[in-house]
C-alpha cells in the first residue's frame, strides 16, 4: 500500500501542473522549444534545491551516461509532442490515450521477472475499459489525429521510455542522477531555439508553468520511487490522474454523460483491483 499512497501523491501533483500545461500550450502558445527550455530549467532547479535529501549513488562506467542521455530523449519528447498534442485535445483525453501503456508496462514487469497473474490482467482491462467510457463525448468536437499521430505515438513511448530507463539503469545510478543531468541536458539542447522575450511577453503563461514545476517536481521524485517498484504501477499514475480530473469536472458541474460515469467507476475499479490483488500476492 505504500507504493499505492505515492501514487496518489503523483497524481495529486500532477493533476495541478497538468491543468497549467494545459493553459500554456494552448493559451500562451509556447514554442515547444521555449516551453520545453522552461520547463527542464525550473525543474533542474528545483531538483537540485533537494540533492542535499536525495540518494547521489552513481557509476562512472558508459551505462550511467547512457541512461542520462536517454532520460533527456525522452523528457525531450514528452514535454516537446505535449505541446503538439494539447494544440488538439485537452489535458482530459491526453490521459486517457495513456492507457495503452498499461498492458506494455504489466508484460515489460512480467519479463523482468514478476510472475504474471490473470487477475491483474483482467484488471488492467477494466481500467482500460473504463478509460474509454471515460472520454467518451456526443459533443462535435474535431480532433485532426493525421496532425497529431506521430507526436501522439512519440509522446506515449516517450512517457513508457522514461520508465524503463529509470527502472533499467538503476543499477548503476540513483533516479536523481539520472533525472537532474537529463534534465539539464535536455534544456541545454533546447537553448538555441529559445527566445527568451516570449517569456518577458507572456508573463502569466511564463509564471503559471514555473510555479506549476514545484509540484511537478515533487510528482517526478514520487513518480521515480513508484518506477523503482513496478512499471505497472507507474502506468496507473495517468487513469488516475483522468479520473481526478473527471471528478474536478463534476464539481465544477461539467456536463458528463452516463457512460463517463460508468467509465470512471470502471477505472477506479480496475486500479483499485490490480493494487489489492497485487497486494494479496494472488498470481492466479
Amino acid at each position: 500500500m505504500n507504493a499505492f499512497l505515492l501514487m496518489a501523491g503523483v497524481t495529486a501533483c500532477y493533476t495541478f501542473s497538468s491543468l497549467s500545461d494545459k493553459y500554456a500550450a494552448a493559451k500562451a502558445k509556447f514554442k515547444p522549444d521555449e516551453f520545453t527550455f522552461l520547463m527542464c530549467a525550473t525543474m533542474s532547479l528545483f531538483l537540485a534545491l533537494t540533492l542535499p535529501f536525495q540518494n547521489v549513488a552513481f557509476s562512472l562506467v558508459w551505462q550511467t551516461f547512457a541512461g542520462v542521455a536517454l532520460v533527456a530523449v525522452c523528457k525531450l519528447l514528452e514535454f516537446r509532442m505535449s505541446v503538439l498534442v494539447l494544440k488538439e485535445m485537452s489535458a482530459f483525453e491526453l490521459k486517457a490515450w495513456l492507457g495503452v501503456t498499461l498492458f506494455v508496462s504489466y508484460f515489460t514487469d512480467v519479463f523482468m521477472g514478476e510472475k504474471i497473474s490473470v487477475l491483474r490482467l483482467l484488471f488492467i482491462g477494466l481500467a482500460v475499459l473504463g478509460l474509454v467510457l471515460l472520454v467518451r463525448t456526443d459533443k462535435a468536437v474535431k480532433i485532426n489525429y493525421k496532425r497529431i499521430a506521430l507526436p501522439l505515438t512519440l509522446y506515449l513511448a516517450a512517457k513508457f521510455g522514461y520508465g524503463l530507463t529509470i527502472r533499467g539503469f538503476s543499477e548503476y545510478a540513483s533516479s536523481i542522477m539520472l533525472l537532474l543531468p537529463g534534465l539539464v541536458a535536455a534544456a541545454l539542447i533546447c537553448l538555441p531555439g529559445v527566445r527568451f522575450k516570449a517569456y518577458k511577453d507572456k508573463p502569466q503563461g511564463t509564471l503559471n508553468v514555473v510555479l506549476a514545476r514545484i509540484p511537478n517536481t515533487a510528482g517526478m521524485l514520487m513518480e521515480n520511487a513508484v518506477i523503482a517498484v513496478s512499471l505497472s504501477d507507474y502506468s496507473l499514475i495517468q487513469p488516475m490522474i483522468l479520473v481526478t480530473l473527471f471528478i474536478i469536472g463534476i464539481i465544477r458541474r461539467e456536463s458528463c454523460s452516463k457512460a463517463n460515469i460508468i467509465g470512471s467507476l470502471l477505472a477506479v475499479t480496475g486500479i483499485l483491483g490490480f493494487q489489492i490483488v497485487k497486494a494479496l500476492g494472488n498470481t492466479a
